[in-house]
């Protein structure tokens, strides 16, 4: 006999989502909305887990630290933001995330790199393939989700400081003070994954950020196929605004003048929503990122709905040593805000 679901456990239709950016931005959001992930490809949605497919589109422009190192030295795509992402999404962070974090401390070589780096070059160099080798890697982390670089493509930043001055690769322009004028993509037209194109196409939801404007968000948008494929979707299109401000790239920027630069760089996006917080941060945190040039997000309510952005605001703030958001309320805000709302069966 067929067992009969609770009337409150099944949720009338299953929920996709992508997310977009790079560094540790994307890797937090993606920490917590794994927790609303199907377990398995043949699991139900639930009111709990009503996730059915995550998606990730993560940049592929790192050229500093370990990545850069394995980009130069092996001619491969650089791996520590696709590592992050790995190690959110799998099942057991506090052991096998642990080793895929781990970095070398000492050793001719091997010093500064991350064992999570290495083991993806690795096999990418056994394989031949390095989708094949984020593929292997994610069965071996049991992630929660899929994860699609940007783009193959041997890809750099190249930004246009306020000065004139052309700033070639992404360490360069995150050590600038100089404001931004413009981005744009070496080579200029790059191609995305198929599989990545068809993940926006199906998407229910699509994230982008949080993350560095300039050297998370926009380098996946400046690729001109994910750029129109998220333009024509129906899925309402969120922009999770940064806590802070960084030094140089978005120096004395407001929410709406992030919302701008995007709309600036790809004039066909439509942002329909941006999510932010309105927590206060700690009188000593806040002294402390000051000293470093950066500031609380400034949420200019009035310019962001005459651009056309739904708001919204919650505490998101979680304090450590570094400011980030807090996973848990992230998710849970942004499935009680868009999940569609229908009866259970």
């Amino acid at each position: 006999m067929k067992r009969r679901a609770s009337k409150t456990q099944i949720v009338a239709r299953s929920f996709r989502i992508v997310a977009l950016g790079g560094g540790t931005g994307l890797s937090t959001l993606l920490r917590g909305l794994k927790e609303h992930v199907v377990r398995r490809p043949d699991e139900l949605a639930t009111a709990e887990r009503p996730i059915s497919d995550l998606a990730a589109i993560v940049t592929v422009t790192d050229d500093g630290g370990s990545s850069g190192r394995l980009r130069r030295e092996n001619r491969i795509l650089p791996p520590g933001d696709i590592r992050n992402c790995m190690v959110a999404l799998s099942k057991d962070e506090a052991l096998m995330g642990r080793l895929f974090q781990y970095r070398f401390h000492a050793g001719h070589g091997l010093k500064g790199h991350n064992f999570g780096n290495l083991f993806l070059a690795a096999l990418t160099h056994v394989t031949g393939d390095f989708i094949e080798a984020i593929r292997v890697t994610s069965k071996v982390l049991a992630i929660r989700g899929r994860i699609f670089p940007s783009t193959l493509s041997n890809v750099h930043l190249v930004a246009t400081l306020e000065n004139g001055r052309a700033v070639h690769g992404e360490t360069r322009i995150s050590a600038s003070r100089e404001r931004i004028r413009g981005l744009s993509l070496s080579p200029s037209r790059v191609r995305p994954l198929p599989a990545a194109i068809e993940a926006i196409d199906n998407a229910d939801l699509i994230l982008m950020g949080p993350g560095s404007l300039y050297t998370s968000v926009l380098p996946n948008l400046l690729i001109p196929e994910i750029s129109a494929a998220i333009a024509r979707s129906k899925a309402p299109r969120v922009y999770i605004a940064n806590l802070m401000t960084q030094p140089g790239e978005t120096t004395g920027y407001g929410l709406a003048d992030h919302v701008c630069a995007i709309l600036k760089h790809v004039p066909r996006l439509k942002i329909d929503c941006v999510v932010a917080n309105r927590q206060a941060v700690s009188p000593a945190v806040e002294r402390r990122y000051r000293a470093e040039g950066a500031a609380p997000v400034a949420v200019d309510l009035d310019k962001l709905k005459n651009l056309g952005c739904r708001v919204i605001l919650d505490d998101l703030v979680e304090e450590h040593t570094v400011l980030r958001h807090n996973t848990q309320r992230l998710s849970r805000l942004l499935l009680e805000e868009f999940l569609p709302q229908e009866k259970p069966r």
